[in-house]
């Protein structure tokens, strides 16, 4: 029989109560023995829920007289991610932690990369915007653009351009549609919104609505990778360290936008987005905007 490797968190953790109550369990330690003899466990991986030394170490203890090798996730990595460092203090290992924001010259090679890349973007998808412009005014009427008041860095708010999508009163549509949202947590997303034109579908599905936002980045209000910018309701919600997030310029695309912001709930989007903060490098930015090319393409996430 291959041996397994578990992880022990608070699924396991279910399951495992049920398991104690299926073979009449009293001690929850010999549950675990058992377990892992009948799985043939080879190594267990520890995410822990509390901060409870003292289980923590009876639940090693366990595992290891039956000769299962133990992991620790520590909790610390929920908030700064990778961003650790291993620090020697007189022959002792201790774990430390960078400073989470950039440093100034982090910023301004995060900058010169965000205005060289929107620069160039523009002046080669200027035909392609006019076409764009004269296709939105032909269908229906209204503005251009649609801008939107959004959440930047540091709380502050800024207007986001968009390429219009919808008819002009959108908006005050908004509530009759509130029982077909799909987004979670206060998100709002309707795969077929009736409020969409006919280009709108198109803009969409293309995300090529999306473009004008290159002025965005120019004007210092967005980067071309950086967290979701929300909008005004929906950053209402996030309280606590998740706030820092807006540490750095929200972007054009990020981890939300690979991800899909219909399938991740708003909890678990402002939690990526702060370890993004947490462990920026301008590879980082690379790999998610070539990242992003495909699927756009595949028009995932839109």
């Amino acid at each position: 029989m291959q041996r397994v490797t578990i992880t022990i968190d608070d699924e396991l953790d279910a399951e495992l109560d049920r398991f104690m109550k299926a073979r009449g369990y009293a001690n929850r330690s010999e549950a675990i023995r058992d377990l892992a003899r009948s799985l043939d466990v080879h190594r267990a991986i520890i995410a822990p829920r509390s901060a409870d030394a003292g289980e923590m170490l009876n639940l090693v203890r366990t595992l290891k007289a039956v000769g299962v090798r133990v992991s620790l996730v520590p909790r610390l990595l929920e908030v700064v991610g990778s961003s650790v460092e291993f620090d020697d203090l007189h022959g002792v290992t201790l774990m430390g932690v960078r400073r989470f924001d950039l440093t100034r010259s982090s910023e301004m090679v995060k900058r010169a990369f965000d205005l060289i890349g929107a620069s160039l973007g523009l002046l080669m998808l200027a035909p392609l915007m006019v076409v764009i412009a004269i296709a939105i005014k032909l269908d229906s009427r209204g503005p251009l653009f649609f801008r939107q008041q959004r959440v930047g860095r540091d709380d502050k708010h800024f207007g986001l351009f968009k390429f219009r999508t919808m008819v002009p009163d959108a908006e005050q549509l908004k509530h009759t549609l509130t029982d077909r949202n799909e987004a979670q947590e206060g998100l709002f997303k309707i795969a077929d919104d009736p409020r969409v034109t006919r280009v709108g579908k198109i803009l969409r599905k293309t995300a090529l609505d999306e473009l004008p936002q290159l002025f965005n980045v120019i004007r210092g209000e967005m980067s071309l990778v950086g967290p979701r910018p929300l909008i005004v309701d929906e950053d209402r919600r996030i309280e606590g360290w998740h706030r820092r997030r807006l540490a750095l310029h929200p972007g054009m695309t990020g981890h939300w936008q690979i991800l899909g912001p219909a399938c991740v709930s708003l909890r678990e989007m402002v939690a990526i987005d702060y370890l993004y903060v947490a462990n920026w490098s301008l590879w980082t930015d690379v790999k998610i905007l070539l990242r992003t090319v495909p699927y756009v393409l595949c028009r995932r996430g839109l």
